[in-house]
């Protein structure tokens, strides 16, 4: 039987050498981990206005542009997910959980030391690169 896959926009929301991420509720899908934020991309919609819509309900910023980083194919075993993922630099408002859901801002460099799902594995070696 063929998994669903799910198709998720995810934005790295970077300002100088810190990127914003939130920790997943417990009660979600990879429930405790970090994440950088986005969300389910709807039908007929593109990843761009997926984010702008995600990331103003999420963490309360508005989005003017983004860029491509990669994209990501994943199989949790439970879920298949296909991460869109975009780096945001050109955006306006003060990142914060506005779901009630923990973020911060955290230098690029002390990324390892938080858990991650394994999918994001390689969005954080990307921005590591970048």
């Amino acid at each position: 039987m063929n998994k669903k896959i799910v198709h998720v926009a995810v934005g790295v929301i970077k300002a100088e050498n810190s990127v914003f991420i939130c920790k997943r509720p417990d009660n979600k899908h990879q429930g405790g981990l970090w994440e950088f934020p986005g969300g389910k991309v709807e039908r007929g919609e593109s990843v761009f206005t997926a984010l702008q819509r995600e990331l103003l309900e999420e963490v309360a910023l508005t989005i003017h542009s983004s860029t491509e980083l990669l994209v990501i194919e994943h199989d949790y075993g439970d879920k298949q997910v296909r991460l869109d993922v975009h780096l945001l630099t050109d955006f306006h408002g003060e990142a914060h959980g506005a779901e009630g859901q923990q973020g911060k801002w955290v230098a690029i460099t002390e990324l390892d030391n938080y858990a991650f799902p394994a999918a994001n594995v390689a969005i954080i070696e990307k921005i590591k690169a970048l």
